[in-house]
C-alpha cells in the first residue's frame, strides 16, 4: 500500500493538460485508397513515463506505483473533496532531478523544491476508460505521422478533461523519500527466526517509523469519506478503503486496503492462531463488501499481505486478479488464504519459519544483514 517513514505532509492533486498527445496506430484495408473496408485501431498512451514507488523496506520490483499520499498533516486535517478543484500548488515547483521514470508504467518521479522545501512530485497517466472512447474518437485532433499500406500512425490530442495526470506531492520530503524513489538494485534476503529477532526487529524499533496517519484513518480524523466498509470491533474489525494507486474510475486495476483496528500486530511475523478470527473476518467481509460495492466476485480477487510490509500495522491488500499490482510477486506477497491455512496447521508458523523478501541497495535493513554476514 502506502508507506510513511517520517512525519510528512502530502497531498493528492489532479492536473489536466489540454495538449497531451496519444499515439494512435490504425490498421485499415482501403478500397481504391478512399473507402474503408475493415479496420482496427489501437490506442497507446504517449510515454510520460515512470517508475512505481519503492518504499523503505520494499524493493522487490523496480516499478511499484505510488504509495498512499497523506492528505494534510499528522492531525489529518485539510482533506479536499474528491472532485474539488485545488489551487495549483505546483506552479512554483523547481525541478532538481528526475529520480526515475518508466515508459511502461507511464509515470515519473521528480525531485525538486516547493516553497523552499524539498519535495517529490509523482506524475502518472490515468488509464483509458471504455466509457470515454466515443468522446476520444469524436472530440480529438489527429495529426498523421506515418502511412504505409494498411497501417497509419497518428498523434491524437484528446479533450482537456480526458488528459488527467494523477499527481502526488510529498512535501516536505526527507532524504529517505528522495532515495526510495530512485531506481536501485535489489537483493533477496533470507530471514531466519534468529535473524528476525537479532537484526530485523531491532532495526524496526530503532527507526520508529511513524504510522500516525494510519491511526488518523482508524479514528476517522482523515479520509473518512473514502471508507468503503468498516467493522468497528476492536479485536476483529477493520477499515476497508481504496488505495491511492487506484483512481476508482474502472475496476480493472481495483486496489483496496483493509486496515485492522487491532494495533499490536506489526507484520506477518506477529501472527499466530489467536489472530485467525481477525484474518477470517477481513477475508470474508472484505470480499463481500467489494462484491456489493463493485460487483466483483471473490474469484476475481487477489487478497494478500506483504512481507516486509511498507508500514508496521496489520493491513491486507485486495486487488483485481490480472492487475499487476506493486508487490504482488511471489517474493513479497503472501496470499491471505495461505496464511490462514498455515496458522491452522501450525499456530506459530510465521514466528518460526524462514522468510524471504527483497530489499533495495540503499535500504538500512539490508546494511544490517550485510554487517551480520547474512548476505
Amino acid at each position: 500500500m502506502y508507506s510513511r517513514v517520517s512525519k510528512v505532509g502530502c497531498m493528492r492533486v489532479t492536473s489536466v493538460f489540454s495538449e497531451f498527445d496519444m499515439v494512435v496506430g490504425v490498421s485499415c484495408l482501403f478500397k481504391n485508397r478512399r473507402s474503408l473496408a475493415t479496420g482496427t485501431a489501437q490506442l497507446n498512451m504517449a510515454d510520460t513515463a515512470a517508475k512505481r514507488e519503492i518504499d523503505h523496506v520494499e524493493a522487490d520490483e523496480l516499478s511499484p506505483k505510488v504509495k498512499r499520499a497523506k492528505v494534510d498533516n499528522e492531525n489529518g486535517r485539510g482533506e479536499a473533496g474528491k472532485d474539488s478543484e485545488s489551487e495549483n500548488v505546483l506552479s512554483g515547483f523547481e525541478i532538481s532531478a528526475v529520480l526515475s521514470d518508466s515508459a511502461r508504467e507511464k509515470n515519473i518521479f521528480i525531485h525538486g523544491k516547493l516553497a523552499d522545501q524539498e519535495a517529490v512530485v509523482i506524475l502518472e497517466k490515468t488509464p483509458i476508460r471504455q466509457d470515454t472512447l466515443t468522446e476520444i474518437f469524436s472530440g480529438s485532433r489527429l495529426m498523421l505521422e506515418m502511412r504505409n499500406d494498411i497501417y497509419s500512425t497518428y498523434r491524437l490530442q484528446a479533450p482537456p478533461h480526458l488528459n488527467e495526470l494523477k499527481t502526488t506531492v510529498v512535501c516536505p520530503a526527507t532524504e529517505k523519500h528522495v532515495n526510495k524513489y530512485q531506481r536501485q538494485e535489489s537483493f533477496l534476503v533470507e530471514e531466519t527466526l534468529e535473524d528476525y529477532q537479532s537484526i530485523t526487529l531491532p532495526y524496526i524499533r530503532e527507526q520508529s517509523f511513524s504510522i500516525q496517519w494510519v491511526y488518523n484513518i482508524l479514528e476517522k480524523k482523515a479520509e473518512a469519506e473514502r471508507v468503503v466498509y468498516e467493522d468497528p470491533d476492536t479485536e476483529v474489525g477493520f477499515v476497508l478503503l481504496p488505495d491511492f494507486k487506484w483512481d476508482q474510475k474502472q475496476v480493472d486495476d481495483l486496489y483496496l486496503i483493509a486496515i485492522a483496528h487491532k494495533r499490536d500486530i506489526g507484520s506477518l511475523r506477529d501472527l499466530t492462531s489467536e489472530h485467525l478470527p481477525l484474518l477470517h473476518n477481513i477475508f470474508q467481509k472484505g470480499k463481500e463488501a467489494i462484491m456489493q460495492r463493485y460487483n466483483l466476485p471473490a474469484s476475481k480477487l487477489r487478497v494478500y499481505l506483504h512481507y516486509q510490509p511498507s508500514y508496521y500495522h496489520l493491513h491486507v491488500h485486495f486487488t483485481k486478479l490480472g492487475y499487476e499490482a506493486p508487490g504482488c510477486n511471489v517474493e513479497r506477497a503472501h496470499l491471505l488464504s495461505d496464511v490462514i491455512q498455515n496458522l491452522q496447521s501450525d499456530p506459530q508458523y510465521y514466528q518460526t519459519r524462514t522468510l524471504y523478501f527483497p530489499l533495495r541497495a540503499d535500504n538500512g535493513l539490508l546494511s544490517k544483514f550485510k554487517e551480520a554476514g547474512r548476505l
